[in-house]
């Protein structure tokens, strides 16, 4: 179906690759990509050449963290239930790869090599992929049609189709029909998204699994061994959470936190940790006469009743939620929200600026009650004022926040049992 499309985007694929190239030099992002990706997929062989070609092989490609972090409880089922699986996992993004590039259970993470025809040749001949995992978005239509070719099954796991995304356009409508019928199974989030794809694109193949993002909150709410050594100067105390907070978020929080009658304890877990970004915040704390500990000195003489906690390393934020009374996501006065449900897992209201409507997730959990949107500070002081004094308040939207997630677990099974009938 639509065939047309995908055969004109190999033909001008070269013209809008060979400008990139060209044009690159003036801008730093095109730049790294194009030089991260360098001798790439010749590593990748030399990697991997010793793996037995008899073996099953699951490819997993993820855009980013987020997506790779709703690949990670399949990951994980599906080697407890056949642990001679071999498992390649693919990003588009630095950061996602940097993340996650020492992934244990995957035999090669790598960058996915410009979507060039004879870069999907080598590539998939390379990893002689059995199964194709693409999470939730980000198609290269060449590496799907060799991988297609090839004999592996496609299935796009996690899929949405947002009312305004560009699927819809009436210019690019048919290829992305041509791209979704590629796929043999796709497993949605929600049911309006499987309706979407079955009427708008006819992919009869569709069937709503939810987001395997909840079960995957879970998996790691169970494992806080990162923060042993902070627990024990929260314990019996009402604590503020702030994660993944930017300039924005700090400058509101900071200041409705200061005006709080009864304040809570607070830790505060900047979005980035670089140097340029901790000087900022750290004078900005001097500058309000806050006292504060960086969790890379803190001792015994911290004391949460008078000083801030600072996170100025990464790989603790989503441990601190455990211990969280209430949870501040930054995020929403930039470009969307982080990621709502990893504190909500843990049962503590959650709280967030206005731009979340790209997270179907914190949509719901707003919907539902287990979430506050703030505007301003005056907004965000009545709340944080209401989560800390009123106690029945806060407990209740924490319940609220906790069955929100436990109810919508089950996504990874569906699609793990899929895979595994493929076997």
């Amino acid at each position: 179906m639509h065939s047309f499309s995908l055969f004109a985007y190999s033909l001008l694929f070269p013209f809008f690759h060979g400008t990139a190239k060209l044009i690159r030099p003036f801008f730093p992002k095109l730049q790294t990509f194009f030089n991260v990706r360098k001798g790439g997929i010749d590593e990748l062989e030399k990697k991997i050449s010793h793996l037995p070609s008899s073996a099953f092989r699951v490819w997993i490609h993820a855009a980013s963290v987020g997506e790779f972090e709703q690949a990670r409880p399949i990951i994980a089922l599906l080697k407890e239930k056949r642990p001679d699986i071999i498992f390649f996992v693919s990003f588009l993004s630095d950061s996602g790869y940097n993340a996650r590039k020492n992934f244990p259970d995957a035999a090669a993470v790598f960058y996915l090599p410009v979507d060039s025809r004879s870069n999907a040749k080598k590539l998939v001949a390379i990893l002689k992929p059995h199964i194709l995992l693409l999470m939730r978005y980000d198609f290269w239509p060449n590496h799907l049609l060799e991988a297609k070719k090839y004999g592996a099954k496609l299935i796009l796991a996690a899929a949405v189709l947002q009312e305004n995304a560009q699927y819809f356009k009436p210019v690019i409508k048919g290829f992305y029909t041509s791209i979704f019928h590629l796929f043999d199974h796709i497993y949605t989030i929600a049911a309006k998204d499987t309706l979407a794809f079955r009427e708008i694109f006819m992919c009869k193949q569709t069937e709503t699994a939810g987001d395997p993002r909840f079960d995957q909150v879970i998996l790691r709410s169970k494992n806080p061994g990162r923060i042993a050594h902070i627990k024990p100067f929260f314990e019996n105390k009402t604590v503020l959470v702030a994660g993944s907070v930017w300039d924005k978020d700090c400058t509101l929080l900071l200041s409705a936190w200061q005006e709080l009658a009864v304040q809570p304890s607070l830790i505060l877990v900047p979005h980035e940790v670089h140097t340029d970004n901790m000087a900022r915040l750290t004078r900005d704390l001097q500058q309000r006469s806050i006292a504060f500990v960086k969790v890379s000195a803190i001792n015994e003489k911290f004391d949460p009743e008078r000083e801030v906690l600072v996170i100025d390393q990464t790989g603790y934020l989503v441990e601190l939620y455990a211990i969280a009374s209430i949870a501040y996501v930054g995020g929403g006065f930039g470009v969307n929200v982080h990621n709502t449900l990893e504190p909500a897992v843990y049962g503590i209201p959650v709280v967030f600026g206005p731009r979340y409507h790209n997270s179907p997730e914190a949509e719901e959990l707003v919907s539902a009650g287990g979430a506050i949107v703030i505007h301003d500070q005056a907004t965000l002081s009545v709340a944080l004022n209401e989560m800390v004094t009123n106690t029945s308040e806060r407990e209740k939207r924490g319940r609220v926040a906790a069955s929100f997630v436990k109810e919508r677990t089950g996504a990874t099974a569906i699609i793990a049992d899929s895979i595994m009938n493929l076997l």
